[in-house]
């Protein structure tokens, strides 16, 4: 399985558990409340992975050490996402929520996504050629057709800056996480899970929202586990494989895949709506998993520490090694090469495109 594909059945795989948590949220959130469901919902999360070997099931039953472990250098990157996704984001949401409809909401949440790729591409050097920007066109505006509802459109300038500041939080939070995706992505979700989850933990206390009932606490941290740690967790590999621009396409799938899993447990029926959505997502995913891209392009010196095994990329000795089993991660150093090959814009291929 190249690497393109297994990068987006991760993503798609991650959108799918998120979307998953929607449905089953909404069951919760009547004895919970939104900041306070949230809180819950990535404590159970980091609390999962805290406490169970999923990183062993993610390398095909390699020991999870192999990863990249977390340095010191790491910390700041990792303060960012949790500032950035575990605190500003949702406290940004929540202002916006209190000043507009919930359609109005819904359509500017599609933001995340767009603004995702805008910092990828013109901040973080990663390339999106005209047909994966064609896809991912497809998938955003399937998005916001899944957005459009019945009701009053209800908004004001303050409450549509916080929804947009919110998704551009959450966007940053992408993009940095993106930059950690090469170490152990088991350590950066857990530590990015319980940060979030506490930090919004801690402010549901103080202003005034009470705790619910054990059994929800217990449904919630379960439900969290799944659609945050273990989805999270799968959208670090997109991320890794992919970028962040490819893996923002398709982790916006997730409200489809969330509409489907709610016909069995809500009662739900998919409308002309929703299939008109989910239309154009798959149509877009599609053109996105089909695209190829390749030409003559140099990798410079770089010096790094990551998993990977002996392939064009990766022809370096390796002196004091008694075990060389790959794959593996030790630091190494990439010669200058220059080759041709299909790619994406992962952390290996961060090059300059003339105009095609």
């Amino acid at each position: 399985m190249s690497p393109e594909l297994k990068g987006a059945l991760m993503g798609l795989g991650a959108a799918a558990l998120f979307g998953l948590s929607a449905p089953v949220a909404k069951l919760l959130l009547p004895t919970s409340g939104p900041l306070l469901l949230a809180s819950l919902l990535y404590l159970g999360g980091g609390v999962g992975l805290s406490l169970t070997g999923v990183a062993a099931r993610f390398r095909q039953g390699r020991a999870p050490h192999l990863e990249a472990p977390l340095e010191r250098k790491d910390w700041p990157l990792l303060a960012g996402i949790i500032l950035c996704g575990g605190m500003l984001g949702p406290v940004l949401m929540l202002v916006g929520l209190a000043r507009l409809s919930g359609v109005a909401t819904s359509l500017l949440l599609n933001l995340e996504g767009p603004f995702t790729i805008l910092i990828a591409v013109l901040l973080f050097g990663e390339h999106l050629g005209r047909r994966a920007g064609l896809a991912a066109g497809f998938i955003f505006c399937g998005a916001a057709v899944l957005g459009l509802q019945a009701g009053e459109v209800r908004a004001d300038w303050p409450g549509v800056l916080a929804v947009a500041g919110a998704c551009l939080s959450w966007a940053v939070d992408n993009n940095l996480t993106q930059r950690l995706s090469l170490k152990d992505p088991v350590a950066v979700v857990r530590i990015k899970a319980l940060g979030a989850g506490g930090c919004m933990l801690v402010l549901a206390i103080a202003t005034g929202h009470p705790l619910p009932g054990a059994r929800v606490v217990a449904a919630a941290l379960a439900l969290g586990a799944a659609s945050y740690g273990l989805s999270i967790v799968l959208d670090m590999y997109a991320l890794r494989l992919l970028g962040a621009a490819r893996e923002a396409a398709y982790f916006a799938t997730a409200p489809f895949l969330g509409a489907l899993a709610a016909l069995p447990l809500l009662g739900e029926r998919l409308s002309l709506r929703e299939l008109l959505g989910g239309a154009a997502m798959a149509l877009g995913v599609v053109l996105l998993v089909r695209e190829r891209h390749g030409h003559v392009h140099t990798h410079e010196l770089l010096e790094h520490e990551h998993l990977h095994t002996h392939d064009a990329h990766h022809q370096h000795a390796h002196p004091g090694m008694a075990d060389v089993t790959e794959p593996h991660s030790h630091p190494h150093r990439h010669v200058p090469l220059t080759h041709d090959h299909p790619h994406v814009s992962d952390l290996h291929h961060r090059h300059k495109h003339g105009p095609h």
